[in-house]
């Protein structure tokens, strides 16, 4: 029997590929990126893995919003950092 073929999806703050189970999905919703925890909603998405060094280059270098083709203000960023923080904890937990 043949092994099955693992998704594979890049993380847009440290370019490294990961396994798509591994990474946090974001999509653009109204404007703004949101997260995608079940993976399943509408639109463009991009990736990041667990960590807040890749969430910071990314917002730093401005990948999250180019690859999702979006604009945002800096309280937004803030609040997406603490519902990102959030997710990546509750994963390690779930671990």
């Amino acid at each position: 029997m043949s092994e099955r073929r693992v998704p594979m999806r890049r993380c847009v703050g440290c370019m490294t590929s990961f396994p798509k189970h591994e990474v946090v999905r974001f999509v653009a919703d109204g404007g703004m990126p949101v997260i995608d925890i079940e993976g399943r909603r509408n639109g463009r998405g991009a990736y990041l893995c667990r960590s807040l060094e890749c969430f910071d280059m990314a917002v730093r270098k401005k990948r999250l919003t180019y690859a999702l083709g979006v604009s945002m203000t800096p309280e937004a960023y803030v609040i997406l950092k603490e519902e990102y923080t959030k997710v990546i904890s509750d994963a390690e937990v779930g671990e």
